[in-house]
């Protein structure tokens, strides 16, 4: 059976970040992806990093791509004529640079009152900051998430860009695409979905800002328990330099980690603050007797919550990842299978070179 997208005509307006996450997301579960692109191409980072030669990013997989100019008239008028027939149209430059072009949602509307047109941003539409540059650091900044990520006493830890990019930019764009394209069903008319990365991210902070309302996890970053100020909920070297991951918050876990590490249970009460410094450097002894894949093989099919922390070329070959089929070889490149999984509509990886010619299931 095709992905659950098939038939859906999605028109990408040439970017790097979340705008083509989100599109490649589509494309994996069936949607036919257009990228538009710059004759020249655009570098994965930066004008300091060199082209890959071919260019491979994952992140334009089962898509194809229209090179055009549109600071051209005919290259404009080109991606005009594939916007009216589309379903999904995705952008991610400044607010104003489309209508510029004459490619914004007005003029686009007038010919295709269906579309749903997909605006990526950092800042948003509006708002006193949506002309400013900026990239995902700015952006959890300015919503709480970068302050309460380290450890206590030392600055903010910058992170992947995963949260605010790819999880509060490109999925959260992803899901009111498809919430607008369900809502298209019922008014039979398209419109404007305004993702900036900033709201996106404050939405991932929800639990953090209910927690903070019951006077829970409101001490400084790191001294936490779901921030690696817990003992029970962090990360341990072990004695071959590399790490364990722990995550024994509740007591039934908690109790066949300590049975794990063979030691008694001497704390009155394991979230008493006062106790985490002796009950971390209980672990931190104990963990340091043996090699990171030893205790691994010991917590192997137990409740202890104990998993190896992984480098990006071991994840793949993880039993679990490989009996789910996680990971998958396309185009030369290891990379994430798509995901969710579906029951009738597998998702599918096609195979482009400027036309479809091959699919990659992956039920």
């Amino acid at each position: 059976m095709p992905g659950p997208l098939t038939g859906l005509k999605v028109i990408e307006l040439g970017g790097i970040g979340p705008a083509p996450f989100c599109s490649m997301l589509l494309a994996d579960l069936g949607a036919a992806v257009t990228r538009i692109e710059r004759p020249q191409g655009v570098r994965l980072v930066s004008s300091a990093i060199p082209p890959l030669e071919p260019p491979i990013d994952v992140l334009h997989r089962g898509k194809d791509v229209e090179y055009l100019d549109l600071k051209v008239a005919e290259g404009r008028e080109t991606a005009f004529e594939l916007l009216k027939t589309a379903d999904i149209a995705i952008e991610g430059f400044r607010p104003g640079t489309m209508e510029r072009l004459g490619l914004g949602p007005a003029e686009c509307f007038a010919e295709n009152s269906r579309l749903i047109y997909g605006r990526m941003t950092g800042w948003g539409g509006s708002g006193p900051m949506a002309q400013t540059a900026g990239h995902d650091i700015n952006y959890l900044a300015l919503t709480g998430a970068l302050d309460a990520i380290g450890a206590p006493g030392q600055p903010p830890t910058v992170p992947l860009n995963l949260v605010g990019d790819f999880g509060g930019g490109g999925l959260m764009l992803a899901f009111g695409l498809l919430a607008a394209l369900h809502e298209r069903t019922l008014s039979g008319k398209g419109q404007i979905v305004d993702a900036a990365i900033v709201d996106g991210v404050s939405v991932l902070m929800a639990s953090l800002y209910g927690l903070r309302s019951f006077g829970l996890e409101a001490a400084p970053r790191g001294t936490n328990v779901g921030d690696g100020g817990c003992p029970f909920y962090g990360v341990y070297e072990c004695a071959d330099g590399r790490y364990v991951a722990v995550g024994a918050l509740e007591e039934p876990f908690f109790k066949r980690l300590l049975e794990l590490l063979a030691l008694p249970n001497e704390w009155s009460s394991r979230f008493d603050k006062e106790c985490w410094p002796a009950i971390r450097e209980r672990f931190a002894e104990r963990f340091m007797l043996r090699s990171r894949d030893e205790w691994c093989r010991l917590a192997n099919g137990s409740d202890a919550c104990v998993t190896p922390v992984l480098d990006s070329a071991e994840a793949p070959g993880h039993p679990h990842a490989v009996a789910r089929g996680a990971f998958f070889t396309h185009q030369g490149v290891t990379q994430p299978a798509p995901a969710p999984r579906f029951s009738r509509t597998p998702a599918v990886v096609a195979e482009t070179s400027g036309t479809r010619t091959g699919e990659v299931n992956h039920g």
